[in-house]
């Protein structure tokens, strides 16, 4: 039995969505699973507004950027398909649901989910909430595997970077990793205020031959030093929980979490 045989991808118009959904082909033909291109954005917040004479509704400007947007992914798509992705497919969520609220449920279905890092600073984000990717993973409980907007991403598992500390969201996460981790890869653990070794035996049971490294005291940087550590490894992933509330109270990341999320230079698969 594979633990990773279905990967659901979220797709929208945004640039850098068509190098995501090449990093997950590749990673879909590698692990022999199938792939789900799911496409799904937010009406355009124009359609939000009221129209004169006390209308409502979509103008047709609206419904022309929301078809478009839908057009170049799904072109981005069949660009794929073309290619000879097996075991790809694509599907649209419904309007009528928040397009985060929906993307979670259906990643339920799914063993992986891929999706995008929002760049703060683009103009459009392809009609996305800025905190699309934190809600879905943290609404989801399903193992993220979270692309950075800029970059170009070959692969992962190869050199990889796993923040650990005694807890649960951080062991779904190496639980999810191992099924990533390419023959030969190279594995630094890396812990703050907790004993990164504890992990050894459970890695050897994997046949993983791993470095360990004990970072002293959480002194409330751990985001900015996990990105540090992985730029000095030359890491290809970067393994560690998703620290946070769900939406449905009131929702706040983890000072980790909020820092990786806004300033990632590398894949990160994240489990909360």
């Amino acid at each position: 039995m594979k633990s990773i045989a279905s990967i659901l991808l979220h797709l929208d118009a945004a640039p850098h969505s068509r190098e995501r959904l090449a990093l997950a082909c590749r990673l879909a033909r590698r692990l022999d699973a199938g792939l789900l291109a799911l496409y799904g954005a937010a009406p355009s917040a124009t359609s939000l507004v009221p129209l004169p004479m006390g209308g409502g509704g979509l103008t047709m400007e609206d419904v022309q950027r929301d078809e478009q947007r839908r057009a170049q992914a799904r072109a981005w798509f069949e660009e794929a398909a073309a290619a000879g992705q097996p075991k790809l497919n694509w599907s649209e969520l419904r309007a009528a649901a928040p397009v985060a609220e929906g993307f979670a449920r259906e990643a339920l279905l799914h063993d992986l989910i891929v999706i995008g890092q929002q760049d703060a600073e683009a103009d459009d984000n392809a009609g996305l909430p800025d905190d699309f990717a934190e809600e879905v993973v943290i609404d989801s409980g399903r193992p993220a595997l979270l692309v950075p907007f800029a970059g170009r991403f070959q692969d992962v598992g190869q050199r990889v970077l796993v923040a650990w500390k005694p807890s649960r969201e951080a062991a779904r996460a190496l639980s999810a990793a191992l099924a990533l981790l390419q023959p030969g890869a190279q594995v630094h653990v890396v812990s703050w205020g907790s004993d990164p070794t504890e992990l050894r035996p459970l890695l050897q049971h994997h046949g993983i031959e791993a470095e360990f490294h004990a970072e002293g005291g959480d002194d409330g940087q751990v985001g900015e030093l996990l990105l540090s550590r992985a730029a000095d490894f030359g890491a290809d992933l970067l393994v560690m929980g998703c620290y946070g509330r769900s939406r449905t109270r009131e929702r706040l990341l983890g000072g980790a979490s909020r820092s990786v999320f806004s300033a990632m230079t590398v894949p990160v698969l994240m489990s909360h």
